[in-house]
């Protein structure tokens, strides 16, 4: 298993230095698997719960502890995964993964944070890319993940998996193709930028045209309130329709602050009352034009962000 683990200690030090080492690598993982950082945070707890409630000679027992942590905690998330399509059906409104802001903002929004909660930037974690995680099955989930973002080999996976590994490989060729089937090519990382200050500029001055402009006809946008905050329950469709949503809620919020910030590694916008974070939205450009936009407003998905996320309506 190619988990990176530190050198040999001795055995009263492997809890305090190659064990809690993993805890990135899992916390990372976990995250890309569920989609979550509240789950992830709860899978990596409870591998090291079931740990801890081995005996000291158990441990010693293990060759590679960071193998056996990766091994748990992704049956933890495969689970978790099979339970999830049910926890969905009973979400109010529409479910988006959890967004994550810049490693800067994470620090200065939760000083106490520990570093090694904070997960690893990278295309494997912007949004359009988690979206379609969200409908692969979870056994082509973990097997895609563990392989193609991870890179153990299908032998490892299978171990993981309790699966063949050609049962493996299949399900993580069934997965690129959801991704190919599902994804358009991204915009270079510049343009992208360029296509959300010029929306941002153009909300903030109330110009349809040029909200229109920027935006794909077949344009998509998505919110999340959790049945916590308001949120429009269905998917908003048409550029044009979106263009006038935003026009509209900037009429009922006229205190609102737009701000641009990094979400999920892309450039993204924050929406602010009062100082205090309400919203998080994510994009997805293709060409020169906004095809889709994820606005989450749940506040238990806005912890990294906030310390008080409320008010508002989106």
């Amino acid at each position: 298993m190619n988990t990176p683990t530190e050198p040999g200690h001795a055995p009263a030090d492997q809890s305090l230095s190659a064990i809690m080492s993993e805890r990135r690598h899992l916390i990372n993982l976990a995250y890309r698997m569920l989609g979550s950082l509240a789950d992830a945070e709860d899978v990596v707890q409870e591998t090291y719960t079931r740990w801890y409630a081995m005996s000291g000679q158990q441990q010693e027992a293990i060759e590679s502890p960071g193998a056996w942590l990766t091994k748990v905690a992704s049956r933890i998330c495969l689970d978790l995964l099979g339970s999830a399509r049910a926890r969905r059906e009973r979400y109010v409104g529409e479910w988006i993964p959890e967004p994550l802001p810049e490693r800067t903002d994470w620090i200065s929004v939760r000083p106490g944070a520990d570093p090694a909660d904070r997960i690893t930037l990278d295309e494997s974690v912007n949004m359009a890319f988690l979206v379609v995680l969200e409908s692969m099955t979870p056994a082509e989930r973990v097997a895609f993940i563990l392989h193609d973002v991870f890179r153990y080999s299908f032998p490892e996976v299978a171990d993981i998996v309790g699966r063949s590994p050609e049962a493996c490989r299949q399900l993580a060729t069934s997965a690129r193709r959801r991704i190919r089937a599902s994804q358009a090519p991204a915009a270079p990382a510049a343009q992208h930028a360029g296509i959300v200050s010029k929306f941002k500029q153009a909300w903030e001055a109330k110009d349809l045209q040029a909200l229109m402009a920027l935006l794909d006809p077949d344009a998509t946008v998505i919110a999340d309130g959790g049945g916590l905050v308001s949120a429009v329950l269905r998917p908003i469709d048409g550029g044009e329709r979106i263009a006038r949503y935003a026009l509209g809620l900037s009429g009922r919020t006229p205190d609102m602050a737009l701000l641009e910030r990094t979400v999920n590694g892309q450039p993204g916008l924050v929406l602010q009352q009062n100082g205090v974070t309400v919203a998080v939205i994510a994009f997805e450009v293709v060409g020169d034009r906004i095809k889709h936009m994820w606005a989450v407003r749940n506040p238990e998905k806005l912890r990294p962000w906030t310390v008080d996320a409320q008010g508002g309506e989106l």
